[in-house]
């Protein structure tokens, strides 16, 4: 995964002072998956911060560029990254379409909401990578659809080894804003965590599935 210290730190800076990324060793988050973990990130309420969310639609759009050249379509990650999502399109002039999990269960049946033409180029745009297969699966209904995947941006990875395993195993050419270990960096050099909290979220970025039974 493909990301700069400068924009990386920024980042973090931002997502931390919001509180879309909360840091809680003692007391730890419980995920949709059941991963008991001492950080939670929830970068939707950049949204809710205009300065915020224009300084990583102005890095998505630059990133993007430099990595991926301009594509012809954006595709946010439902739900999460719908919103950051039409900011970068709207900021490129591009088409935006949006994927969901599964295929809705009535109407026309559809996965890939907006206009997707076979063979268009597209980008897609997630909010978090955690394990990666939530965004990979995203990625294959795309192409499904018949586009054609330039790469996919994100606001932050958790640096997962099996996460960054699926990408490179398929090929997938992923950029993010921010990560983990600029996150615990920042965090560490401003001290908004003790050596104590830090040994405990080492603790978990080396085995989140059996943190607390270890």
């Amino acid at each position: 995964m493909i990301l700069d210290k400068e924009t990386a730190f920024k980042t973090a800076e931002l997502l931390l002072q919001i509180k879309a990324i909360q840091l809680n060793p003692e007391t730890p988050f419980t995920w949709a998956s059941g991963i008991k973990s001492p950080i939670y990130c929830d970068n939707r309420l950049a949204l809710s911060y205009p300065a915020v969310r224009n300084y990583l639609r102005q890095e998505f759009v630059r990133k993007i560029e430099q990595q991926f050249g301009t594509p012809e379509v954006i595709a946010g990650v439902a739900t999460g990254a719908i919103g950051m999502g039409i900011l970068v399109a709207e900021a490129m002039g591009l088409p935006f379409i949006y994927v969901r999990p599964e295929p809705k269960g009535h109407g026309r049946m559809n996965q890939i909401e907006g206009r997707l033409e076979k063979g268009q180029k597209v980008v897609v745009v997630e909010d978090l990578i955690s394990t990666g297969g939530s965004s990979f699966k995203a990625v294959q209904a795309l192409e499904e659809g018949g586009a054609v995947i330039k790469g996919m941006a994100a606001i932050f990875t958790y640096n997962f080894e099996n996460a960054q395993s699926l990408f490179e195993t398929n090929d997938l050419s992923v950029i993010t804003l921010s990560d983990y270990q600029h996150l615990i960096t920042y965090a560490e050099s401003h001290e908004l965590i003790t050596s104590d909290q830090l040994e405990l979220l080492a603790k978990w970025r080396s085995n989140p599935k059996e943190w607390l039974s270890s």
